[in-house]
């Protein structure tokens, strides 16, 4: 966490530069042969305190302090959009991309996809080998998940061993996009089936993922887009370990693609 200067560290910064200038120029103008009256000497003195003690009070303390109150803020927000352990998406920048996506879907007449993931078989990591042996697979699993989507995606964490990705703009035709998001689930489903070597050991878990589908021509509000994704993952699991399901307004298939 950056750490910007006290209050005692700035007083004693000025002071120190205040103090050190005007010795400066009490030693420059013994040496000059001026015939000053004493208000014109004040004058003087005050002139070239500010003119030689801006410059300095200003690339010593003033700049510093803007540059790390900067980096502070920019550090903070990034803490409030970023998941610390996968530095993936937290739910308040999923949403906010979701809503974006929505629109631009809807402008430019396009489809995508919700994607809920779970991990199955997660539990066992963490009570067996350890806490440290969940984060490292929780940390791969984001690698992976970024490995197979593309950089306009966002991938995010929802908590514990949740993830989401949204696509948008996968085809403007539906039933291609439909294919591509059965595509990216089975490369989800996949890549992220790989064992993990941690600590010596051969660590492996598999992945439900409910798909919502995001058809332009439908309104649906983020929750209810989350909602639908999150009861279709349900339905893949239902199925059997390393499934996908499409959620459906009428009926719920859940369909291997494994």
């Amino acid at each position: 966490m950056i750490e910007l200067p006290t209050k005692s560290q700035v007083t004693v910064r000025i002071i120190g530069i205040v103090s050190a200038s005007g010795f400066l120029i009490l030693a420059i103008l013994s040496k000059a042969s001026l015939q000053l009256t004493f208000f014109q000497d004040a004058v003087l003195n005050i002139f070239s305190l500010v003119i030689l003690a801006t410059p300095v009070i200003y690339f010593w303390v003033i700049k510093p302090f803007v540059k790390a109150h900067d980096q502070a803020i920019d550090q903070i927000q990034q803490m409030s959009w970023i998941d610390p352990l996968t530095q993936l998406a937290n739910r308040r920048l999923i949403l906010r991309h979701t809503g974006k996506t929505l629109s631009r879907a809807i402008r430019h007449g396009v489809y995508g996809a919700v994607m809920i993931l779970d991990l199955d078989d997660f539990k066992p990591i963490n009570d067996i080998h350890g806490h440290e042996a969940g984060d490292a697979m929780l940390v791969e699993i984001a690698k992976r998940l970024a490995s197979v989507t593309r950089t306009e995606d966002i991938i995010g964490r929802l908590g514990g061993d949740e993830f989401i990705v949204v696509m948008g703009d996968l085809k403007a035709d539906k039933q291609e996009a439909l294919d591509r998001a059965e595509l990216i689930a089975d490369r989800l489903i996949h890549t992220i089936s790989k064992p993990l070597d941690f600590d010596g050991k051969q660590l492996k878990v598999s992945a439900s993922i409910g798909i919502r589908f995001l058809d332009y021509e439908k309104s649906a509000t983020i929750d209810q887009l989350f909602s639908d994704a999150d009861s279709a993952m349900y339905l893949a699991k239902n199925k059997g370990k390393g499934n996908a399901a499409f959620f459906q307004e009428e009926v719920s298939v859940a369909a291997s693609i494994v």
